[in-house]
């Protein structure tokens, strides 16, 4: 079945970044792929974030790229581990995989994995639902095993913004009326929405608002560690290239009050980051700007609006459900996982 593939591995970054045509390629050909499995993310993730050596799997049919998988690996005091690149920034891990070549591909996947020397322990964490990688055979000569990940909320989107408040709980109706009322009493409202001329200084802005939002609590924030921005402003300029890129900024009076950060995908919305200056907390920016946002998914043909990994109480609030990420652990019989990833 699998005699017509080719899976080789690539452990040289400047090959891998090579790749990138083709990689984007089949990242446009795969039906679940998602924005953080192409090469605007991972690439950058690379170069600001990584701290082992790549091994990427890629599968090649008549010269064509098809599959991929891209770990990252280390050694470890007690063996070698293995996970998807992307960590801990990416919130859905998984394989690239052409359609209609999934099951040939995994199984050679699978057969390849049990061969290569580069890991006794194989994380594949925060898989969705639809995961290649959930499909993924047991290589010979190993074990898994399987545990719920992090809950993503996902707001069903209903097919016109004229029938989004007839989805939203009476709560969030409400709170939606009160800050626009607010807002507009405090001032004149402008939601910007950046190309590729204006991202990075939206972006600033946001990393400033997200700033002052967590310091306002005595908390860093994510965007606290200068190489967490650096990757982002590095991903930036493939995102917008590949017309992925969300970047809002909703100014009262002209004075940045909140911005979101996410990306548009086929007809998926996926709602990264935001901010908001405290300054403007009794107006509640973010819920005015976030509504608007999720209006414009609508209006670019988004069936759903993912918040992303966590529980957060005001993602229920705008009516999501939980949709569950899986983590799944390999390891070589003999080898003790518990020792070398309780490392990272």
């Amino acid at each position: 079945m699998t005699a017509p593939f080719t899976c080789r591995v690539i452990t040289d970054v400047s090959e891998l970044a090579a790749l990138a045509p083709d990689w984007w390629e089949l990242w446009r050909q795969s039906p679940t792929a998602t924005p953080f499995q192409s090469p605007a993310w991972l690439l950058s993730w690379w170069n600001n974030l990584s701290d082992g050596d790549a091994c990427v799997l890629a599968v090649h049919f008549d010269r064509r790229l098809v599959g991929l998988a891209p770990f990252c690996c280390e050694r470890r005091s007690r063996g070698r581990f293995a996970r998807l690149m992307g960590f801990p920034v990416t919130d859905y891990h998984d394989f690239l995989i052409a359609p209609k070549l999934e099951e040939p591909i995994l199984a050679l996947l699978s057969s390849r994995l049990e061969d290569v020397d580069f890991w006794d322990v194989m994380e594949l964490a925060e898989l969705p639902p639809d995961a290649h990688a959930l499909r993924l055979a047991i290589p010979r000569g190993c074990n898994v095993t399987s545990a719920r990940a992090s809950a993503c909320p996902v707001l069903d989107l209903p097919s016109t913004p004229d029938e989004l408040p007839g989805i939203l709980p009476p709560r969030k109706r409400r709170a939606l009326r009160t800050a626009h009322n607010r807002a507009e009493r405090r001032g004149s409202l402008q939601v910007r929405a950046a190309d590729r001329s204006s991202a990075f200084d939206m972006f600033e802005s946001l990393v400033a608002l997200h700033r002052h939002r967590w310091s306002s609590r005595g908390e860093p924030g994510v965007l606290a560690d200068s190489h967490v921005q650096q990757f982002h402003r590095d991903a930036l300029p493939g995102l917008a290239a590949a017309n992925l890129l969300r970047l809002y900024l909703l100014q009262i009076d002209d004075h940045p009050a909140a911005a979101y950060y996410g990306f548009m995908h086929r007809n998926q919305a996926y709602g990264y980051l935001t901010g908001f200056d405290p300054a403007y907390a009794f107006e509640s920016p973010s819920v005015v700007l976030l509504g608007y946002v999720i209006a414009e998914s609508i209006c670019e043909g988004a069936h759903k609006f993912h918040f992303l990994r966590g529980r957060e109480p005001y993602k229920y609030g705008w009516g999501a459900r939980d949709c569950l990420n899986t983590y799944r652990v390999f390891h070589r019989i003999g080898v003790n996982s518990h020792d070398i990833t309780r490392q990272a």
